[in-house]
């Protein structure tokens, strides 16, 4: 079946469908890692995205039901250059296109990704539709340019959680998989956060000695401090930190009460709480391959990162918050830390594991500093 990608500045590309059939709009970007997929695909902070892959094949592992982020996939649309239909992995349960059906994703293959991933470049992440009901790309290009961008938008309350709830869930075991942990032999109450949170997030916090409790992104400092944690954790998520204003104001009063750690989204809430301000990137950072220096460390870091929005170095008073990570791509912010308050964020994902243990080390530190404070 014949399926067009029209972007908002006029671009179109013309493949084949993939997935189901239908219609789809959001912002296009692209990803360089050349695994991850599936972890890619339900990671929540992609909703409200069409993803590209730059890697020429996709889906030549297959699909598992073990390594996902979250219970399903987030992202509005999906563009590989080609789809592997006989995936080869002891693990597979299904092919990369049963996936994307079974969970009403459209998407597009056939296309040259090179082509696409170079134009967004050079112009910037930007609108743009999927199609196999409307074979017109001027008309497409028009349905692009009428729709919604991310900025100033709230995707987190689309993809957070309801209700708490308690994880349980360790790191994954050669020997037995992902087992559960007795939440009896936890040694620390967190509660984390969820704008849109990765299971592989919680399961490096549980198999530390954590109990972690999972609540909703609007959860108020004083329903958070009722459950006496020893520490908080921010997630990562969606979109434009700029509207959430709930959150930040959250994290502003928890400043001082408790130790506080954030990655990505989490990162970007932390600083605008202690006085920092935020802007878009032009094509954002999403891959296994962002190079980062640790400046207390003198080391560099090979991360996984996924996001489109950073932190505007210059707005940090220097006098409450030192910067500690830099993107040896571009110099933008990758972390920092608060001089005063038990409280520091990194932009990239330590629990993705690119390096692939670089920055496992976070999560060891988020315990020591609770251990100090408790």
């Amino acid at each position: 079946m014949k399926a067009v990608l029209a972007l908002a500045d006029g671009k179109y590309f013309i493949g084949t469908s993939l997935g189901v059939a239908g219609e789809v709009t959001g912002e296009v970007v692209f990803n360089t890692s050349m695994t991850g997929y599936q972890e890619i695909l339900t990671d929540p902070s992609y909703h409200g995205e069409i993803v590209t892959m730059t890697y020429p094949q996709i889906g030549n592992y297959g699909i598992n039901d073990e390594d996902v982020e979250s219970a399903k996939p987030h992202l509005s649309g999906f563009v590989v250059r080609e789809s592997c239909p006989f995936p080869s992995n002891f693990r597979s349960q299904m092919t990369l296109d049963a996936y994307l059906k079974q969970n009403n994703i459209v998407s597009i293959e056939g296309i040259d990704t090179r082509a696409l991933v170079r134009h967004i470049r050079t112009t910037g992440a930007q609108t743009g539709i999927i199609s196999t009901i409307d074979s017109d790309p001027h008309s497409l290009i028009k349905k692009a340019q009428a729709a919604p961008g991310l900025v100033g938008r709230d995707l987190v309350r689309e993809v957070t959680c309801d209700t708490p709830y308690q994880f349980h869930q360790g790191l994954w075991d050669l020997a037995g998989g992902y087992a559960d942990i007795d939440p009896a032999t936890a040694q620390y109450q967190v509660v984390a956060f969820d704008f849109g949170i990765k299971r592989n997030i919680l399961r490096n916090l549980t198999s530390r000695g954590c109990k972690v409790t999972v609540v909703p992104a609007a959860t108020s400092a004083a329903e958070v401090l009722k459950l006496n944690p020893h520490g908080v954790f921010l997630s990562n998520g969606p979109g434009d930190p700029g509207p959430l204003h709930y959150a930040q104001e959250t994290i502003a009063e928890l400043l001082g009460k408790v130790p506080i750690f954030g990655i990505c989204l989490g990162h970007q809430l932390l600083s605008i709480a202690c006085g920092g301000r935020t802007y878009k990137l032009k094509f954002g950072h999403r891959g296994g391959n962002q190079p980062v220096l640790n400046y207390q460390r003198r080391q560099v870091e090979i991360t996984a990162q996924n996001h489109g929005f950073a932190v505007d170095a210059k707005t940090l008073d220097a006098d409450k918050v030192k910067v500690t990570h830099i993107n040896l791509n571009d110099q933008t912010v990758e972390g920092i830390v608060h001089l005063e308050y038990p409280a520091f964020s990194v932009q990239y994902h330590p629990e993705a594991s690119p390096g692939p243990h670089d920055a496992a080390y976070l999560f060891d530190r988020f315990i020591a500093m609770m251990q100090k404070h408790k």
